[in-house]
């Protein structure tokens, strides 16, 4: 593990508070969980965190993350409300506040960076609008689906992936029917996304900002891995990252 995301750390005066962006179900395992994570976290590494669950029509609200030290878009698409998605990955990435997306929370980090950075407006999810033109398709259906699919994943040596799993390639679990298609990643690309990981036949499976304290997306759903009593190492990367803002918010202050 790289010592930026394991090295010993002070408490902050307060403590991290975290959105968890989606409509909670207890059908949704992902979901399920998010509390074993959390007290994992407490328990085995000292990362305390305030968890508030946001649905995603109240995430449309303005400012409905704003002031948090972490949004975490979660899986459970289609969401409620895209555009309460959609507005809490632009809260974190404007603002600075470390977020994670997985699975559907990756691919509405795609789908917020194509419309409000790349100037694609009409850029779609398949799932969202199955009557959106096949151009402008920016999510589209898997050729096979991965819904309990294990496979590897290889990640770019020196990118926050590679600096967060602390190797280039790892096993990792899904549960999707949808993925990018690669028509549009070029333009993304162009405007300063990052794909730092890819499967083996070179499909996109994570997305970074560089430039921004913490912005990670995958494809993967690092929270499905082993059993819960132990949390991946994104996942304790998003906490590190919620305590070091936390931090740097209390010695502005």
């Amino acid at each position: 593990m790289n010592a930026a995301y394991d090295a010993p750390y002070d408490a902050p005066a307060r403590t991290p508070r975290i959105a968890l962006v989606g409509d909670r179900s207890p059908h949704v395992k992902s979901h399920v969980r998010i509390p074993l994570l959390l007290d994992a976290l407490a328990e085995q590494d000292g990362l305390v965190l305030d968890a508030y669950w946001i649905r995603s029509g109240d995430a449309a609200e303005p400012g409905a993350v704003s002031g948090f030290d972490a949004v975490w878009l979660l899986p459970g698409s289609p969401y409620e409300s895209e555009e309460g998605a959609l507005a809490a990955i632009r809260t974190a990435r404007e603002e600075g506040v470390p977020f994670l997306g997985t699975c559907a929370g990756f691919q509405h980090a795609l789908i917020e960076y194509a419309r409000d950075v790349c100037g694609l407006p009409r850029a779609a999810h398949a799932e969202n609008d199955p009557a959106a033109d096949t151009g402008d398709l920016l999510i589209a259906p898997l050729a096979c689906s991965l819904v309990g699919h294990e496979g590897a994943v290889r990640v770019t040596p020196g990118s926050l992936a590679e600096s967060v799993l602390g190797a280039e390639r790892s096993t990792e679990r899904y549960h999707c029917n949808y993925g990018p298609d690669s028509r549009h990643l070029d333009t993304l690309e162009a405007h300063g996304m990052r794909f730092t990981g890819v499967d083996d036949d070179g499909q996109v499976r994570i997305a970074e900002l560089p430039g921004h304290p913490f912005f990670l997306a995958t494809l993967f759903q690092p929270e499905l891995a082993g059993d819960g009593s132990r949390p991946h190492p994104i996942v304790r990367a998003l906490a590190r990252a919620a305590v070091s803002r936390a931090m740097s918010l209390q010695t502005a202050g």
